[in-house]
């Protein structure tokens, strides 16, 4: 984009209450300060439009800024990763309902109509080509068993994009009906993300047997499944984010499971896995040993 493109489309976004990215981007809110989240980049506190990260002693002002803080993106590319998730022209009118989408848009393939009218789903292309990169990516930098990979290959709950990146399904239902997909980048740089129009509400990435009626709630696909390796008798369930009460929860309570809540163990998993247990005072906490399970993972390799 042209530099008079760029700021009418940035004067467009600037304005999304700083609230509403922070809680799209699965930051927590201080139970005590109201004023503070806790965030992946440490404990961020908003006045108004203006933020202050004092742990690395970072601040700045709108939501441009907070996004490129959060997201460690440039400019430009918060700028795409706002107007995909509000919108275009609406942002400015205060809007907090987020609309759930990738901070990079995929390629579509598949498409449904959201239930709220707010988007598509559109889960990025498959590229055989481009899945051995993917697990090696897995098995290679994350730790990853091809035991466990190679069946949600082979179901398609795993995949590989025409950017090289991981593709992890979320499903609805018995028949496992695609409502969305984790995104991971596999190349030099972190990279992570949502398939454009998923609706974490409506499903989620899962890992295991059937038959174990014991859950695991994690933040991440690829938490999930390192989980999945260390307790190889439960099943391991992504909630996308450190998400206290997804509206599946409940359904899964009913049914009789037993739930752990496996959330990092950092302020925003901790405090989301408080408020989780505040609401559900039958699931027990099950806290990794180090930062997240993966990093457990990789510590026992």
């Amino acid at each position: 984009m042209n530099f008079d493109d760029f700021r009418r489309r940035a004067d467009r976004v600037r304005a999304v209450p700083l609230e509403t990215v922070l809680a799209l981007c699965n930051a927590v809110r201080d139970q005590r300060d109201r004023r503070k989240w806790h965030t992946r980049q440490g404990p961020v506190s908003i006045t108004g439009q203006k933020f202050t990260n004092w742990h690395r002693n970072i601040g700045g002002g709108g939501a441009i800024d907070l996004v490129m803080h959060l997201a460690d993106l440039d400019a430009s590319a918060a700028v795409v990763w706002l107007e995909q998730h509000w919108p275009a022209g609406h942002a400015t009118a205060g809007i907090t309902a987020p609309h759930s989408s990738s901070s990079q848009r995929a390629a579509p393939s598949a498409t449904s109509t959201n239930r709220t009218g707010i988007g598509t789903l559109c889960l990025p292309d498959r590229d055989p080509s481009k899945l051995r990169r993917v697990r090696n990516y897995l098995t290679q930098h994350r730790n990853l068993s091809s035991l466990v990979l190679d069946p949600l290959i082979e179901t398609g709950k795993l995949y590989a994009d025409n950017r090289g990146n991981a593709v992890f399904l979320l499903v609805a239902g018995k028949a496992n009906r695609p409502v969305g997909a984790e995104l991971r980048g596999t190349g030099a740089r972190v990279w992570r993300g949502m398939a454009s129009g998923t609706r974490k509400d409506s499903g989620y990435f899962w890992v295991g047997v059937k038959g174990p009626k014991r859950v695991v709630l994690c933040e991440s696909a690829i938490d999930a499944i390192s989980c999945c390796m260390l307790y190889p008798d439960r099943v391991c369930i992504s909630t996308a984010g450190a998400r206290p009460n997804p509206p599946w929860l409940r359904a899964i309570l009913d049914r009789g499971y037993e739930v752990d809540c496996g959330f990092d163990t950092d302020l925003a998993g901790d405090a989301a896995a408080r408020e989780m247990i505040r609401l559900y005072p039958d699931i027990q906490r099950l806290r990794p040993a180090a930062k997240d399970w993966n990093v457990v993972l990789a510590s026992l390799s």
